[in-house]
This record gives structure tokens, sequence and C-alpha cells, in this order.
């Protein structure tokens, strides 16, 4: 267990530069078993997933070189092997189940533990990936404690309408349809700025995408994929973070974000609770004049509303980082989470800090913010921007607080203490049983 200790109430001032997004990350990754040709990718964060699927490639044989100080991994998978017999991908990193579009496509046959699970944000099922597998003419068999996943020959082309836009399934269509031999269509595609990121890499490597950032995915393939470099971006998510950090503790931190076409919607959200965020050769920055405050809706005897649904809508991820600006600004805010069920739960921990929070059921959240708050210790789930919504409330509360169970941040944000640090944050780690 580790929980962070913070003590609160100071402005941070300062410039970082954000680590790459894991949510891109993870899916290059798995789609780098697409080739047996060298690979260079940049910008690779230090993270728990990153490390895990590293190990999971020197297992398999493939030549693994990193460099984590600089970022740096050089990738080679020409001796790669796979054994269903001796070898799993793990339960425990939902992208496990994007190894398997690439075994199949290598080796005909991948195992898949039964149980695939991410962050604790309601049930996470399988079943939209097995569809896509079984359209594609893979064999979906489950066994004792796992699945087998099997396929004779090339994958087959195909069409398909997803039920909604979900990214894992959309990438795993997409690392099906590259190894198919003939032209695949996607609809209702999920288009999320990691996505598109993934798309790019695809490509890089040789494959034919249309539709890249739309509802719609054209993929023609059974092109032999080769190799290259490629330079990630920017994590969206941790530029959005860094930035509200800084707005809710009176401070101003530059971010660095090479990536500004993806913030109209986020610049706007900002807006409402009065910080004005601009953008202007390659930094971003937040700021707000006097104390955070709700911007009054030009409908009368409405609340303010920020809803989050899959891209194009605001990130459903970055909806803790919004709820924590809410309970520190006057005035009151409804979020509306549109994607999962289980979400929301950990806002009654904001009490504990003296905030009023209403969870009107599971998808609904109010807050009423400007009241007096304080320093406390706090239980966080399994919930990446949880975690950092809390540190958030936290770091603007005079006084120290305890955010308990904090380590699901190291899984997508390398140095994240020690860059808090470089703005002035007085927070650390504390490590226990």
């Amino acid at each position: 267990m580790s929980n962070l200790i913070v003590h609160g109430g100071r402005p941070l001032h300062g410039q970082i530069t954000p680590s790459a997004n894991k949510n891109a990350v993870l899916p290059i990754l798995c789609a780098t078993l697409l080739t047996d040709q060298p690979l260079r990718l940049l910008g690779v964060p230090d993270i728990t997933d990153v490390r895990k699927i590293l190990d999971i490639f020197a297992k398999l044989g493939s030549q693994v070189n990193m460099d984590y100080a600089a970022g740096t991994l050089q990738l080679h998978h020409k001796d790669t092997h796979f054994d269903p017999a001796t070898h799993r991908l793990p339960e425990e990193m939902r992208s496990s189940i994007m190894l398997v579009p690439p075994l199949v496509a290598r080796f005909g046959v991948a195992r898949l533990e039964d149980n695939v699970k991410g962050c604790t944000l309601g049930v996470r099922e399988i079943d939209p990936h097995v569809e896509v597998l079984r359209q594609f003419g893979c064999k979906v068999e489950r066994g004792e404690g796992s699945l087998l996943i099997s396929a004779e020959g090339h994958l087959i082309p195909t069409q398909h309408w997803l039920d909604y836009a979900s990214v894992t399934t959309t990438e795993n269509f997409a690392l099906c349809a590259v190894s198919a031999g003939g032209k695949s269509v996607l609809t209702n595609a999920a288009c999320e700025p990691h996505v598109q990121e993934f798309c790019s890499f695809l490509a890089m490597m040789g494959a034919k995408i249309q539709g890249q950032g739309t509802s719609q995915l054209t993929i023609e393939g059974g092109h032999k994929l080769g190799g290259g470099e490629f330079r990630f971006a920017e994590d969206f998510h941790e530029i959005t973070t860094f930035l509200a950090l800084g707005a809710i503790t009176g401070g101003q931190i530059e971010v660095r974000n090479t990536v500004p076409e993806f913030f109209p919607l986020l610049d706007r959200t900002f807006a409402k609770f009065g910080i004005t965020v601009t953008h202007k050769d390659g930094w971003s920055t937040a700021t707000r004049e006097g104390p955070l405050k709700i911007r009054t809706p030009f409908t009368p005897n409405i609340l303010t509303k920020v809803e989050a649904a899959p891209w194009p809508y605001f990130p459903v991820d970055l909806l803790p980082i919004f709820v924590a600006l809410g309970v520190q600004s006057q005035g009151s805010v409804m979020y509306w989470n549109k994607v999962y069920d289980g979400a929301m739960g950990w806002t009654s921990e904001l009490s504990k800090f003296g905030a009023h929070v209403l969870l009107a059921d599971p998808h609904r959240l109010i807050t009423f913010g400007g009241l007096p708050l304080h320093g406390a210790t706090v239980d966080s789930p399994y919930i990446i921007r949880v975690a950092i919504a809390l540190l958030m409330v936290a770091a603007s509360i005079d006084g120290q607080s305890v955010i308990k169970n904090a380590q699901p941040i190291r899984r997508a944000h390398p140095k994240f203490v020690e860059n808090l640090r470089l703005v002035g944050a007085d927070v650390e780690w504390q490590e226990g049983d």
C-alpha cells in the first residue's frame, strides 16, 4: 500500500513537461508484435504497466532495450515465440486483451486469463472483444481460468458496428483488421486522442487506415508491416491535471502541450469554473482572477453541467479532476458520467474534507462548493484520476492530509510527485504493507 502525505495551502508555480499517454503507449506496445522489424519508440514513460508488458516481451523471446531515464525503447520481435501451454497474458492489466490479435496473427493462438481488469470503474465486459475476434474468424474457447483464442490461416476481413464507442474494442478491431486480407470497416469507432495516436503508429508501420479521428475506420489489411521510429505526444489527461492543480491552489503551472487542437472543449469546461486557459508556443497555462467561481448559465434555474461521455464529449477520465475544482468553487455543478456505473462512489470521501456533495444516482453528482475545508485522511479506490482528485483537494487546503491507497497514480504518471515538488508542492510517498 502506498499513501500520499500532503501539506497543502501552497500556490503551485512553475513549468512541467508531461509524460506520454498510458492509453496510447500500452496499445502501441501491443501493436509492435505485428512486425518482425526493429522499432524505436521515444518518450516511453516509466510506469508499472509498461514494465509489465516489456517483461512479457522478454519472456516471449523479443529483444527489449529500454532506457527509462531517456524514455527510449528499442524493440525487435524477430525471435519472438508464443506457447499457449506455458505463456499467459496477465489479468491485472486490461491492455492484455490487445496482445491477443497480434499473437493470433503471428502464431495462430493466444491464451488470456479469464478476468481481464483495470481500474475499479464498474463492470468491464469482454464480450465486445470476443464478438470482434469471432467476426474476424477467430475461435474463442473458455478453459479453466483462461480463454484460448485461435485462428487457422489469415484473419477474415469484416464490417462491424459497435454497440458503443469503446476505445479498447476499436483498437482491437484495428489490430485484427491490419492482419486480415482485405478491407474492414468499423462504424461507431472510438476517436479519442490516444486512439488517433495509435492509428498514427499503425500507419507509420505501413498500415492503410482511413477515417482516423472520426467514428468510422476503414482499414485495408494484409500488407506486411515494417519498423521505424515513433515519438509519443504529451498526455492530454496529464496536461489538464497540472493546469487544474495550478488553478485549484491559486497558482499557475505552465505545461508543455504540442496538441492544443484537442483542448477547445476542455478550455470551455475550465471557463465554467472561472479559469482561463491559454495556449502559446507549445505551452499551456491556466489562470484565475480571484476565487474559483462557477459561471451562472444563461438559461435560468438550471445547474452548470459537466457531461462526460466518449470523445468528442468531455473525457470521462477527467471528470474527477473537475469534481475537485467544484468543491473549491463558489456555486454548484452537476457532473454526469454517461459511461461507467461505478465511477462516482468515491465522492463520499470528499465529505471528510468538509465538502458538500450529493450523489443523485450512480451516474450523476452535484457539488455545493465554497465551503471551508480542512485536512483529512481519505481512502482512494483503484482509479487513477480519483487518487489525483483527492490529492488536488488536499493540496488546496491548509494543513496535512493523507491520501491512502494512492498507488494507482503510478500506473499512468511517472515522477508525478517529483513534478509536484518542482512546482512547490509539499508531498511525499509513504510506503506501507
